[in-house]
């Protein structure tokens, strides 16, 4: 097993107190760190150490009080930040000092820590351990896991209604599991089509002009042939580079497809099985036909992630992050149109990274104190203008010109209202992503048969779900 951290990967502490709590948290870092990386297995597994029927300590978190409105003397909390883009690491590193500085009750230090699997690992092993922090941040459908086998405590106790309705829509669902809520995020996410109108109009081609008129999945086929007779060879950037890997790119990108598409990729009312969804007649024809896309020569294979910002690709498919870098490449030439249309509308991603209250000893009112802070429209402005994400409450959309009715990014906001989807909300989702990605990689972008690579895939999951029982939530 690899070390949690590499080249270019350091680990960087910030605002760090010195108060007894202060080195509470180094130690438990360093306990973490030493505790080792078995923790993957633990993520599919869905479980932590607890009672034999594999609920660990989820169903006891459910029922505590995690805020009761009271902060004793001076709290001091612990948080630990995944190794992000920079200008998100430096801006909570700000915002932690300024929240010190401007009042006394409640002192945070910040630990930033690797991203993705190395993260994900160094989490499990600590709560393995008992060694989490107060306040954690996690990638939005690990949550699911997290709270049912009781890494993490419910905070419905904590956020005041007002705070709950000014948080978007797709924040709260991706938040909540079991009927409570676990999570809350100061910026969500948005896939799109960016396309050069510029290039659609010579070659006769219709801009959608919203969630309403997007390009069915065979229109786009017919668009492809069009540009390729106009002299782009391979006009459809669909990340080649990274989506033919098995990783959480796969998911977030093409389960809109399946979705579109009328199938799934596990029954989503009961999460008992993903036999008839992920294998169905649906889900099959959605990933043949983006399939096709590549066999037919239509994807650009590039070695680079660079196709449409270097003019090989007129559309690609990629996510909000990129609206900079790609209206800096084409300054007045770019465009957002929904995903296409499968059979069923259009459908889109959503969700990111989320703050909870791992199980423990935290003072969830002081946790809370911050969080509330991180939530104020200024503070959710700041962070989503460091790392172009998408404001996270209804007040600092307001307040945000990309976003705005005229706005050059405002379908993000549409989608997230009305045609975004979270990722399976149960606990089994780390086994389902995992087959999934690995589907869509095989049968996408390296030509495997569809039917008999998610029949495969299908197998896998339902072998986890039978492990844990179908991962039973707590009685209503």
């Amino acid at each position: 097993m690899s070390l949690l951290w590499g080249p270019g990967r350091p680990v960087e502490w910030g605002c760090a107190m010195k108060t007894p709590r202060g080195g509470a948290g180094r130690r438990r870092f360093r306990r973490a760190l030493l505790s080792g990386m078995s923790a993957a297995a633990l993520l599919l597994a869905g479980c932590s150490a607890g009672d034999e029927d594999g609920r660990g300590e989820g169903e006891k978190a459910a029922g505590d009080t995690t805020c009761d409105g009271r902060i004793e003397g001076t709290a001091h909390i612990t948080m630990w930040f995944h190794a992000g883009q920079s200008g998100e690491q430096s801006t909570l590193r700000g915002q932690v000092e300024e929240f010190n500085k401007a009042q006394r009750q409640v002192r945070v230090e910040l630990v930033t820590l690797p991203e993705q699997r190395p993260y994900t690992e160094l989490v499990l092993s600590a709560a393995a351990s008992g060694d989490l922090p107060d306040l954690l941040d996690f990638d939005g459908p690990n949550l699911y896991s997290y709270a049912w086998s009781g890494k993490l405590r419910p905070i419905d106790s904590c956020v005041p209604a007002k705070v709950r309705d000014d948080l978007l829509p797709s924040i709260r669902e991706q938040g909540t599991y079991d009927r409570r809520l676990w999570g809350v995020g100061t910026f969500d996410s948005g896939l799109g089509l960016y396309v050069r109108p510029s290039v659609l109009r010579e070659a006769g081609v219709r801009i959608p002009e919203g969630i309403e008129d997007a390009w069915t999945a065979d229109e786009l086929t017919d668009i492809l042939r069009e540009l390729r007779a106009e002299g782009y060879e391979a006009p459809l950037d669909l990340n080649f580079h990274d989506s033919k890997l098995a990783d959480e790119w796969n998911t977030y990108a093409f389960a809109p497809a399946v979705w579109s598409a009328g199938g799934d990729l596990i029954d989503p009312e009961e999460f008992r099985t993903a036999d008839g969804f992920l294998n169905g007649p649906k889900t099959v024809g959605a990933l043949t036909t983006m399939q096709s896309w590549v066999e037919e020569g239509y994807v650009d294979r590039g070695k680079d992630e660079s196709a449409f910002v270097k003019g090989r690709s007129p559309i690609s498919w990629m996510g909000h992050w990129k609206y900079v870098e790609y209206s800096e490449a084409h300054r007045g030439d770019i465009v957002l149109v929904p995903l296409p249309d499968f059979g069923t509308g259009t459908v889109t991603g959503m969700g990111s990274w989320q703050w909870g209250i791992p199980s423990g000893a935290a003072d969830g009112d002081a946790v809370w104190r911050f969080l509330e802070y991180l939530l104020q429209p200024e503070q959710v402005l700041r962070m989503s203008e460091a790392n172009g994400a998408i404001p996270a409450t209804e007040r600092a959309v307001k307040r945000s010109a990309p976003y705005d009715e005229d706005g050059p990014e405002r379908l993000f906001i549409e989608q997230l209202r009305g045609v975004a989807r979270p990722r399976p909300q149960t606990p089994a989702y780390p086994a389902v992503t995992q087959a999934f990605a690995r589907a869509v990689a095989e049968v996408v972008f390296a030509g495997a048969p569809a039917k008999k690579t998610l029949d495969q895939a299908v197998e896998d999951i339902d072998k986890d779900l039978a492990a844990h029982d179908g991962y039973p939530q707590s009685e209503p």
